[in-house]
């Protein structure tokens, strides 16, 4: 009986052992997977800032050159759609040939557009290439790679769609009169209607993707383009440093929207791996 009790108590202590051994061995798992992460998400930042220098450089060669001041030409178009050239060549880098249809091909007309947009002649057609743009992005906030939240958030979703269709409207009511004054009224004022829908439809999806570097381009970009349009429409009297504001902040928000689809994609590839597991 003694000798059958010492075995019990035995093989409790073996199993207690071997449940502190496992969960010991769960808890390295998760610290070493963890710390994998933590030096994949720094490698991978590390990778992606270099991949944006030549963004950086050729930015930073638009500004020492400033060609706004310079006389319209195919070399200070070249120059203004560079950076954002640059930023679809490293959308595709990361994304692939499918981001073509996306950001980085939001990006390559986004490019069009600051072609166009040189030649004061042709600003409804660089409009035009910036509502493609506003599309492409709408499709890709759109898509599965970025994640969907549960209805818990939706109330939120919703106040913030208001608030931006509020604004929005607000503000074309506020430049009709305007646009009315402007040449070509009779294709402005409708044109500028439907971009603001989309530009605002573009704002509204970038809420649902919850990405930070997604949403505050998308804002960005909105007011970048109300910027532009206060100063072409004449609606308050020449700003200096008026066209630096809409271009810093117009770059900026190319900047966050191409990041965050980057980093949307690296997220979804992650959670897939996750599944796997």
């Amino acid at each position: 009986m003694f000798v059958e009790v010492q075995r019990t108590e035995r093989n409790g202590a073996d199993s207690r052992r071997k449940r502190e051994n496992s969960a010991n061995r769960v808890k390295m798992d998760i610290l070493e997977t963890d710390a994998y992460d933590k030096r994949r998400r720094r490698n991978m930042s590390c990778a992606l800032l270099l991949s944006l220098l030549p963004f950086f450089l050729s930015l930073a060669l638009y500004f020492y050159l400033w060609t706004p001041d310079s006389v319209p030409s195919v070399v200070s178009a070249g120059v203004k759609a560079a950076p954002t050239l640059l930023l679809a060549a490293v959308v595709l880098s990361w994304n692939g040939g499918q981001s073509v249809l996306g950001v980085a091909g939001g990006l390559i007309f986004s490019a069009v557009g600051d072609c166009c947009l040189v030649w004061p002649e042709l600003f409804i057609h660089g409009m035009g290439a910036f509502a493609v743009a506003h599309l492409l992005y709408s499709v890709t906030f759109l898509s599965s790679r970025y994640a969907t939240y549960s209805s818990s958030s939706s109330s939120l979703n919703r106040f913030l769609h208001l608030v931006l269709v509020i604004v929005g409207g607000a503000f074309y009511i506020y430049l009709f009169p305007f646009l009315q004054k402007a040449p070509n009224s009779d294709l402005l004022t409708p044109g500028v209607g439907i971009y603001f829908i989309l530009i605002t439809m573009m704002a509204a999806l970038a809420v649902r993707t919850r990405h930070v570097a997604t949403l505050l381009g998308s804002l960005i970009f909105m007011v970048s383009d109300a910027s532009l349009a206060l100063q072409v429409f004449k609606v308050l009297p020449p700003i200096e440093h008026g066209q630096i504001v809409v271009m810093v902040t117009y770059y900026l928000a190319q900047l966050l929207i191409a990041v965050g689809d980057i980093k949307a994609a690296e997220d979804k590839d992650d959670f897939s791996k996750w599944k796997r597991s």
